[in-house]
């Protein structure tokens, strides 16, 4: 039986494929609504080699070898779920924790009760946390504090991810050749001077027959949490973020050529794409599409 549902261009379609989709994006929305997920960064800070204050931080903060370091100051620190100050904390390159939290000077530590404030002006859910999570990161070999506030603008504000409507065209069926072996490359970083350490695992050719014509590319995938694989790509369509990533819906098979499905309607933006303060992996050099990818998430901002 096929289901209606509202695509973003506000018609109504009886594809249970766009039901789907609409699904899967509000769910996705959803997640990216949590008090110190990707809507709240708010700062970020590098971590000097000696003692110091930072903007907006409780305590002083320093890094060395042996990790980052946050000593009280003036009575004032970061601390941990129970209670305690957070003193040394340890993160492999490209990971990241969240050491603990602080509350703003002047700030109750959850959300009010809704008042009769003008339509889209609010601070949070009634009962929802307002204390600021201290994340503490390493890129590129070096520390860096990032802050999390459930205050953050971007977040108060959020109501929605802009999409281009679902599009079945947009779902395709790749030729897939698998490397032998994960191969090491080295890609760029939403934060200008930082690198990652990716893993390409194969290579797919995206081919798209539009308006008459068929374009093609030949990108590359890498690996993913789990055996699976991304692909990360850039476009020629307007109104959407430098880059967009899309998970790929195949177990990685080393040695193997197959054919894999791309479903482009859920192209997503990262993280960095939200705020200034992401550090997201770049595509592999020459993962650019040479025409417009009319599918998935739009530019946020």
């Amino acid at each position: 039986m096929s289901t209606s549902t509202l695509t973003a261009t506000g018609a109504v379609t009886a594809n249970p494929d766009a039901a789907a989709w609409a699904a899967w994006h509000a769910e996705r929305e959803e997640a990216l609504r949590p008090p110190h997920g990707w809507l709240s960064l708010v700062a970020y800070h590098w971590l000097p080699a000696e003692p110091a204050a930072l903007p907006g931080v409780p305590g002083l903060w320093w890094a060395d070898a042996d990790g980052a370091h946050h000593r009280a100051s003036e009575g004032r620190a970061v601390r941990t779920a129970t209670g305690d100050d957070v003193t040394t904390v340890v993160v492999t390159e490209g990971g990241s924790s969240v050491a603990g939290t602080f509350l703003p000077d002047g700030r109750d530590p959850v959300a009010p009760a809704p008042t009769d404030a003008p339509a889209g002006v609010h601070d949070g859910a009634s009962g929802e946390t307002r204390e600021v999570a201290v994340e503490v990161v390493r890129r590129t070999g070096r520390y860096a504090v990032r802050l999390r506030d459930p205050l953050a603008p971007a977040r108060l504000a959020f109501d929605g991810v802009p999409t281009f409507a679902h599009d079945p065209a947009w779902v395709l069926d790749a030729d897939v050749r698998w490397y032998d072996a994960s191969r090491p490359v080295v890609v760029g970083a939403a934060r200008p001077g930082l690198v990652h350490h990716a893993r390409a695992v194969g290579e797919v050719d995206l081919v798209v027959e539009r308006d008459g014509g068929r374009r093609a590319a030949t990108l590359v995938l890498t690996g993913a949490p789990g055996g699976g694989a991304a692909l990360l790509f850039s476009d020629e369509a307007d109104d959407v973020a430098p880059w967009r990533v899309l998970t790929v819906d195949a177990d990685v098979a080393p040695g193997t050529t197959g054919r894999v499905r791309l479903d482009l309607n859920r192209a997503i933006n990262l993280p960095y794409a939200f705020s200034d303060h992401g550090t997201c992996p770049a595509p592999v050099e020459g993962n650019h599409v040479p025409f417009a990818v009319t599918a998935g998430e739009r530019a946020p901002r």
